[in-house]
């Protein structure tokens, strides 16, 4: 089997090249990257802040690693997992408030997105060395494991448990949201006035760009090398997050097998869809939400958002047809004459 895995995001929105990344000629930004949550994590500070900013912003995204990554051992989640259908297990506030976010959004999606989705996620692998096509026998057996209504939550003692032995809960699809969320907080707290936040993709435009000008993001060609775009828009204060079937995928018999799984087929999303972004107020609904909004396929995915308050999004289908919500077609830019707007 011949496998091609993208490790680094390859569908993600950016701040196009030097557009928007300066502050003035003179000035460079203070400027971090690092490591964490199995990506890249740039911070880049343009008004405000200093090199103690930084050290507690990565202090925080070190923190939430350590207590909900799956890939780590003895993190609160792991713990959790490993007491499945045994006993509750008390959380912090921090895991317990991601957890609580992650069933608001499986209930919202009424399922198509659903963090108990670990066993498939472990089964494919997709991402990592070992990632395989698994038989229809392992599916059928591990998506009897996957239901969010079997997750009991105490909001008073902070309490857990995974009602059923097997279970496994995978909240990938949006720790990093709530990070960036956290470290736009800590800059705020430090006196940031401009910063750009990239999670592996995952953008927080913190302020403006300068006093008369807001920050130019771009949206990846999804079918392209990393760094071209579609198009751009204009955001201040605002998250920008994509999911998209070329974030990672393994390839075998000719057939690529993408990341974003179902949880009722064990298979990966038949979509139209190359790749969706989410603008938004906060960046852990918008990482909830661009994975939703991608199962939901076009259609409904558009008619979805545009039903959510202060959320906006950017289809990219297969076919290299643009379609936005209503709040952001104003704002957008296309680059790509290869690309049509399609509504």
């Amino acid at each position: 089997m011949r496998k091609k895995i993208l490790t680094m995001i390859l569908i993600s929105i950016l701040v196009i090249g030097n557009i928007g990344c300066t502050k003035e000629d003179t000035n460079q930004p203070i400027s971090r990257t690092e490591i964490f949550m199995g990506t890249p994590i740039s911070i880049r500070l343009y008004d405000g802040g200093n090199q103690k900013a930084l050290d507690k912003a990565f202090e925080k995204i070190v923190e939430i690693e350590d207590a909900v990554s799956i890939n780590k051992e003895n993190t609160e989640i792991t713990k959790l997992n490993e007491s499945a259908g045994i006993e509750k297990v008390k959380l912090s506030d921090l895991s317990y408030d991601i957890l609580k976010k992650g069933i608001e959004y499986s209930r919202l999606s009424n399922g198509t997105y659903d963090i108990t989705i670990g066993p498939l996620v472990k089964l494919w692998s997709i991402g990592l060395e070992d990632a395989r096509v698994p038989s229809q026998d392992e599916i059928n057996n591990t998506i009897d494991y996957i239901d969010y209504n079997n997750i009991e939550v105490n909001n008073s003692t902070k309490e857990a448990f995974l009602m059923k032995k097997g279970m496994e809960i995978d909240l990938g699809s949006i720790a990093k949201g709530y990070a960036a969320d956290e470290v736009a907080k800590i800059l705020k707290q430090e006196g940031v006035n401009s910063a750009i936040i990239d999670l592996g993709g995952n953008i927080y435009a913190l302020g403006s760009k300068s006093s008369d000008s807001n920050w130019k993001v771009g949206i990846q060609n999804p079918f392209n090398d990393r760094g071209e775009v579609v198009g751009s828009i204009e955001v201040s204060d605002k998250t920008v997050v994509t999911s998209g079937i070329y974030e990672r995928f393994i390839e075998e018999g000719g057939v690529k097998y993408h990341h974003i799984l179902n949880p009722k087929t064990g298979y990966p999303y038949e979509t139209d869809i190359a790749g969706v972004s989410i603008i938004a107020d906060n960046s852990i609904d918008a990482d909830a939400l661009s994975t939703l909004t991608f199962t939901k396929g076009l259609e409904e995915g558009l008619k979805f958002v545009e039903d959510l308050e202060n959320v906006d999004a950017i289809f990219i289908t297969n076919d290299k047809q643009i379609y936005m919500s209503e709040g952001i077609k104003e704002n957008f830019k296309l680059i790509d004459n290869d690309f049509k707007i399609s509504n």
